[in-house]
């Protein structure tokens, strides 16, 4: 089973929230996900604050790398800018 990770859209109309999920591959974008990794607010907590807001669990995306997860354009963005992909590399390189 190939698995990837992947944003899954939440929230309301032009209000976006994802989702950070490992999910089969050949599941649609809102099909059954395996695991929650994280969630992140593109347009923050309200328009009074426009920041951006990622949440990423680093541990459990870490071990969904290394069990060969491949992330998204996207997502692989993400996981750079929480820190995760450098704790990816740094435990690959440690094996």
């Amino acid at each position: 089973m190939a698995v990837k990770l992947r944003l899954v859209r939440m929230g309301k109309k032009k209000q976006p929230t994802y989702r950070v999920v490992a999910i089969d591959s050949r599941r649609s974008r809102s099909g059954a996900y395996l695991e929650v990794v994280g969630t992140y607010q593109p347009r923050g907590h309200s328009t009074a604050e426009p920041d951006t807001i990622i949440s990423i669990d680093n541990q459990k995306a870490v071990q969904w790398l290394l069990h060969g997860a491949q992330p998204t354009e996207r997502v692989a963005k993400l996981l750079k800018a929480s820190g995760a992909l450098d704790e990816f590399a740094a435990s690959k390189a440690a094996k």
